[in-house]
């Protein structure tokens, strides 16, 4: 079955060009010029991963992107890559903040956002090294079929770039990994020189797991290395 992309993005040109290049890769692309029309089209029609442009008309990307993280059951858990500025990575460690899975600066090369489009729903469709067991460390609870996490029965609120990045370290718990070595656990893009989104989606796992992200228990810091998850938890 094709799979289907939603392109939230107000440059019709740059919006015709990639659904044009994305349709002869296999997608099916949806155009919506416009963030209210975009959100509505979610709503009312099956979608695989979002493209989601920054910069809009009537409302910015990253409330965008938080009003689709708000959206109940699996549609609040929908890919979305945010296209941004190019050369304000502030822009990007924000979005990641607020939810996106992945970012492209602009202008970009055609062939990489295919790249990455196809890195976030393989991750999507079976996850690092997909098993039926499930992880349990203390009262947390990583469920593998059902791709959950919970604490204390509670469920965590993470993208599904952020599970697979949980599950890669759970199931190292006890070994320190580099953030290279997370990166490529998740099949990821491979980490630029001074990348930051790494750090930005670890806050963002630890401030969904964690009882206290200022003092985390879980996932562990080893400075100047990368990070470590506790074989025992509370």
């Amino acid at each position: 079955m094709m799979q289907q992309l939603l392109m939230i993005e107000d440059d019709t040109r740059l919006a015709g060009m990639v659904s044009d290049y994305l349709g002869q890769n296999g997608f099916g692309v949806a155009h919506a010029p416009a963030a209210q029309t975009g959100l509505a089209r979610l709503q009312n029609s099956h979608v695989d991963l979002v493209i989601l442009d920054l910069m809009l008309p009537d409302m910015d990307g990253l409330q965008v992107c938080q009003r689709i993280r708000a959206l109940p059951g699996a549609q609040g858990q929908l890919p979305v890559l945010m296209l941004t500025a190019k050369g304000d990575p502030m822009d990007r460690i924000i979005g990641l903040e607020m939810g996106a899975d992945d970012y492209l600066p602009k202008p970009f090369e055609p062939r990489e956002l295919l790249a990455r489009i196809k890195a976030i729903l393989r991750r999507k469709v079976s996850g690092p090294e997909a098993s039926a067991q499930t992880l349990q460390f203390g009262s947390l609870e990583i469920d593998r079929d059902a791709r959950r996490v919970t604490v204390a029965g509670q469920v965590c609120d993470l993208t599904s770039y952020q599970y697979d990045l949980l599950v890669a370290l759970a199931e190292r718990a006890g070994r320190v990994l580099t953030r290279d070595q997370i990166m490529e656990a998740v099949r990821g893009r491979e980490l630029e020189a001074f990348d930051r989104s790494i750090d930005v989606h670890m806050g963002r796992i630890r401030a969904a797991i964690e009882a206290d992200a200022k003092d985390p228990q879980r996932i562990l810091t080893v400075r100047g290395v990368g990070y470590v998850f506790a074989r025992q938890q509370d």
